[in-house]
């Protein structure tokens, strides 16, 4: 009687295995079975145009298989797309909500969350996912360039500047960022000047040259700040450095020298300044004119002008040079027909734009250091040719 039972355990344990395997298997089909059902309805309310049962019958799959997270994550980017942005919202809330996700799946649903708060314009939520996310192997330069746009449309320029910084010690300075940085640097001091805060606006400054020395607009800033304050050998000491970081900025930098040769009461710096680079753009060939006239005659003048034009002819160059015509031309007529052509170049050259983004082709008359097109710092440049310098 022993040995029986002895010989049955074997098959007793045998069985017990199909049993426990069948049952798993019964278990599994059971569980695929209801899942597939909650797909296909979800599936079929969203074909059907009722989005919003679609919503809550694909939200119930998460209950019964991680593996359904891709799906849901892409079902709310849909939703995003279509401008349908609570739905989207939803959808990834309740991804981030459950604990059964990896990190991974987490924080890429937290980026996607993060995404549809920005769509939506809820800026402070955004940040908060963003701000979780910079600590993400993965999603750390993303996060990044979401903060950046969030606090470039907020105005919150130190907030950026920490974070930059922030950056810049944790993962080193790449070229985007050392401009991106200099930039809100002359943002803040822009703040400080209207304040008439001049000495923290020039700290910040001296900042945004230490973070790009390539940058002009910090050198610009310093000489507008100068003139402000009735500083004008400073303003041109500092202008004097901009044709040394960009020489297409140069034409910027002009009008402002002209201005404090004029309150100095010299013209003698601005010679020595425009000798150096003079040809380099419309507004400097036609301030080296300007000084031939005052200083020897019009003739000589007229001459440097009309030898300069036709090797970089210009809108601008060819009404100055009409200019001198008028006044040469003693017949009454001729001088009336130059001064109508001259009237008709002088509203093309206002309707032309002055600035031009390199990235993207947007332009404008205004400079833009932060394209309003492709949101990039420091890609828009004054136009050069017949219709710019």
């Amino acid at each position: 009687m022993l040995e029986l039972l002895f010989l049955l355990l074997p098959v007793a344990a045998g069985y017990g295995y199909v049993m426990g395997r069948n049952s798993v298997r019964q278990a599994q089909r059971k569980q695929s079975s209801i899942l597939s059902r909650h797909y296909y309805k979800g599936l079929n309310f969203l074909l059907s145009d009722q989005p919003d049962k679609a919503v809550d019958t694909l939200m119930k799959m998460i209950n019964l298989d991680n593996s359904t997270v891709e799906t849901h994550i892409a079902m709310g980017n849909f939703f995003r797309h279509r401008g349908e942005l609570d739905r989207a919202i939803r959808v990834h809330q309740n991804l981030v909500s459950k604990q059964e996700l990896s990190q991974s799946q987490n924080q890429q649903a937290l980026r996607e969350l993060g995404k549809d708060y920005m769509m939506a314009g809820f800026l402070e939520r955004a940040e908060n996912a963003f701000l979780q996310l910079l600590e993400s192997d993965k999603h750390f330069l993303d996060a990044q360039q979401q903060l950046f746009r969030i606090y470039q449309t907020t105005k919150e320029w130190d907030r950026a500047i920490d974070l930059g910084e922030n950056m810049m010690n944790c993962h080193g300075d790449s070229e985007d960022l050392c401009i991106r940085l200099s930039h809100y640097y002359c943002e803040r001091a822009i703040q400080n000047i209207k304040k008439q805060e001049f000495g923290l606006a020039e700290q910040a400054l001296q900042k945004a040259i230490s973070a790009n020395e390539h940058a002009v607009r910090p050198w610009l800033l310093l000489g507008d700040m100068a003139m402000k304050q009735q500083n004008f050998q400073q303003a041109i000491d500092y202008l004097k450095q901009v044709p040394l970081r960009d020489i297409s900025w140069f034409s910027e930098a002009v009008p402002m020298l002209e201005e404090c040769s004029n309150k100095l009461g010299s013209d003698e710096q601005l010679e020595q300044i425009l000798e150096l680079y003079w040809q380099q753009c419309a507004t400097s060939y036609l301030a080296k004119v300007k000084l031939l006239a005052k200083k020897d005659s019009t003739e000589q003048a007229e001459l440097v002008l009309f030898e300069q034009l036709k090797k970089t002819p210009t809108m601008k160059g060819f009404k100055t040079l009409m200019g001198f015509f008028i006044e040469d031309e003693v017949d009454q007529k001729t001088k009336e027909s130059l001064t109508m052509v001259k009237g008709l170049v002088e509203e093309q050259i206002k309707l032309r734009p002055k600035y031009r983004c390199l990235s993207c082709g947007f332009s404008g008359r205004q400079i833009h250091w932060l394209c309003p097109s492709c949101k990039k710092w420091g890609v828009v440049k004054p136009i050069k040719g017949l219709d710019g310098e």
